[in-house]
């Protein structure tokens, strides 16, 4: 009578690195938006991703490296859903509407990441603030070359025009308070939010577009 062969088991299948990184900063996002970059632990993060502490560290490094790390990839993600959502060749106020409504879309579909990116990011200082810089300033680029873009007016900024870097600070700037406040108020929708953000910029902007450009009175410039 011949003995039973034991059944081997199959070797689970490898996954590609791109899905494994994807698949970890998944976590990292979800646990660093839930606790805080000082009290998110590896050993938490490797749990939430299903792999072990030493297969994250070989990922993708340390607590900080994940951490910078995070915050560049959500970054990206952000800075690609509103240049896809930008309707380029519409009027600049319909141009700016649908930037607007882009953004505010991202940050309501994706609430962890705006915590990362915003509130975890600036509270941490170093590193991670000069990421958050380096956001804050593509996105400037991005409204600044939008705002040029949309008018063939004297008065408004051509580009390069530190006036049009000005502007564009002025609404990224304007548009992270208001997403920052919006996480403490989620049960506004994400349409009315943009809507107060739009009615307060284009009221302004619009006269500048239109070359209605206000100047203090004589002898108090």
């Amino acid at each position: 009578m011949h003995a039973k062969q034991p059944v081997r088991s199959g070797r689970a299948k490898r996954l590609p690195r791109a899905v494994r990184e994807r698949q970890i900063m998944d976590a990292a996002v979800d646990v660093f938006s839930r606790l805080g970059f000082h009290a998110a632990s590896m050993d938490e993060i490797s749990e939430v991703a299903g792999i072990s502490k030493p297969m994250l560290y070989a990922y993708l490094g340390s607590k900080e490296e994940l951490f910078a790390t995070c915050i560049r990839r959500e970054a990206t993600r952000m800075m690609e859903a509103i240049a896809n959502g930008v309707e380029a060749e519409e009027p600049p106020d319909v141009q700016l509407w649908s930037g607007l409504r882009a953004f505010f879309g991202f940050v309501g579909e994706n609430r962890a990441s705006w915590q990362v990116l915003h509130r975890q990011a600036s509270s941490q200082g170093g590193p991670f603030a000069r990421e958050l810089a380096d956001m804050r300033g593509r996105a400037i680029s991005l409204v600044a070359a939008l705002l040029v873009h949309s008018s063939d007016f004297a008065d408004v900024p051509r580009a390069g025009d530190k006036e049009a870097e000005s502007l564009a600070a002025a609404l990224v700037g304007a548009g992270e308070s208001l997403a920052d406040w919006w996480l403490d108020n989620p049960d506004e929708p994400a349409v009315v939010v943009a809507a107060r953000l739009m009615n307060l910029v284009w009221m302004g902007f619009g006269d500048l577009v239109a070359g209605d450009v206000w100047r203090p009175p004589s002898g108090r410039g």
